[in-house]
């Protein structure tokens, strides 16, 4: 079972919190009671096999290299395998899970590292998955840990590196080629180490599971877990219909895992409207409008975690732009809890195809007034609050959490603005 620590959740979660459209052949609304009704295509059983060899935890050290290697191949460091993959490296450069072991995991590890290594292991199991990045390593059946002789502070720092998906024992794996062709034994041995065996399991949301899905005896709120982003795709009639996560999140193969902190990705997932009661209004009477959020094109919920926050603002200003004082009124999609995570406050998140609503109304007193929309993400919102509150109590990982605060202060954004006139 999962850690239930606080720590452990945002350490859990940080990869990235997703939130991708569907492709537009898979994109009409869907109602609850059909998601229920949805399976996706079973993987066949090779594919499992492979997953559940490819994704054993911890993973193993990779031991030495083929002697005919080059130090190229012989080296598991990102930018050594964009000497021949540059595109890939460029997108994996600006990703999140480039990021992965960023300064606000990362500040809470350096100071959990000597108290609780097992932990530490638990959160770098997603974070930075290969052995080589890990500190210490553990004494097989003894629970103890030892100093590992191969980590490297460089490698972990890079996070969920290209070797951590494509990388065990020196033998490189991948997707099959885009038009299914096939490379013999005799052409592998004459690629750069060895070519790469392929295989299906790489296009399956099973891959992705193994860092974005909860066991089934997880920690839970509410008898829902707290990371559940497989499981809601599976009930969704997006898996039904053979939408995998890689055909959202990394189309045409891109290595960018684009999500919620990306702002036309989400305004890409989701329909908004803003409606009024009719098309003018006098002074002394009562604007009535609603706003709509929709998910259109998400296959999992929105937001799938419980760190981000997506806000809907409806406010009266006057000629000059000004707000009217106690005239905003704000609701909330998202899950919220405290952050000792002891209980659940409420989940307003959307499931594929469902809409929030909120509704408005209120008396103006004069002239010239607007009504102003607003629908603004904040992907970092449970971190923000975390950081804040941890901070305090930090030793050695003090300045990395000061960092990681101010860049989740940074990222919420705007996705529907708009000021309608009132008479």
């Amino acid at each position: 079972m999962r850690r239930p620590a606080a720590w452990v959740l945002l350490s859990a979660l940080a990869v990235v919190a997703l939130v991708a459209p569907v492709p537009e052949r898979f994109s009409s609304p869907v109602g609850v009671a059909e998601q229920a009704k949805a399976q996706p295509p079973p993987a066949d059983q090779a594919s499992l096999e492979f997953l559940g060899r490819h994704w054993a935890r911890p993973l193993p050290p990779q031991g030495r290299p083929p002697q005919k290697f080059t130090p190229i191949e012989a080296s598991l460091a990102p930018k050594d395998c964009g000497v021949c993959h540059p595109a890939q490296l460029a997108d994996w450069r600006t990703s999140l899970h480039a990021k992965a072991m960023g300064p606000g995991v990362a500040g809470q590890l350096v100071d959990m590292i000597r108290q609780d290594p097992a932990g530490v292991r638990d959160c770098q199991n997603c974070h930075a998955p290969l052995a080589e990045q890990l500190e210490r390593l553990e004494k097989t059946g003894r629970g103890s840990f030892v100093k590992n002789p191969s980590f490297s502070r460089a490698l972990q720092a890079e996070g969920i590196t290209c070797a951590a998906c494509h990388v065990r024992g020196w033998e490189r794996f991948g997707p099959p080629k885009p038009d299914g062709s096939l490379v013999s034994a005799t052409e592998r041995s004459q690629l750069p180490h060895n070519g790469a065996t392929r295989t299906p399991a790489f296009l399956r949301s099973e891959f992705c599971k193994s860092c974005h899905q909860f066991d089934a005896d997880g920690f839970a709120l509410n008898g829902k877990l707290l990371e559940n982003t497989y499981e809601e795709w599976k009930a969704s009639p997006y898996a039904a219909q053979g939408t995998q996560c890689q055909d959202c999140h990394m189309p045409d193969r891109r290595h960018l895992w684009r999500g919620i902190h990306d702002p036309e990705m989400v305004r890409s997932g989701v329909t908004i409207q803003l409606k009024l009661s009719k098309p003018s209004y006098r002074a002394g009477e009562q604007v009535e409008a609603t706003l709509t959020v929709t998910n259109r094109g998400v296959g999992h919920l929105f937001p799938t975690y419980l760190t981000p926050k997506v806000f809907l603002r409806l406010e009266l200003v006057d000629s000059a732009r000004r707000p009217l004082p106690r005239s905003r009124e704000e609701s909330v999609i998202g899950r919220e809890a405290p952050l000792d995570l002891s209980r659940e406050f409420y989940d307003t998140r959307l499931a594929p195809g469902a809409t929030f609503t909120m509704k408005y109304a209120r008396r103006i007193d004069r002239r010239g007034l607007k009504l102003r929309a607003r629908v603004v993400v904040e992907p970092d919102h449970f971190y923000t609050k975390f950081f804040k509150a941890t901070i305090p109590q930090a030793e050695r990982g003090r300045r990395q959490l000061e960092v990681a605060l101010a860049e989740t202060r940074r990222s919420a954004f705007t996705i529907f603005s708009k000021e309608v006139p009132l008479d």
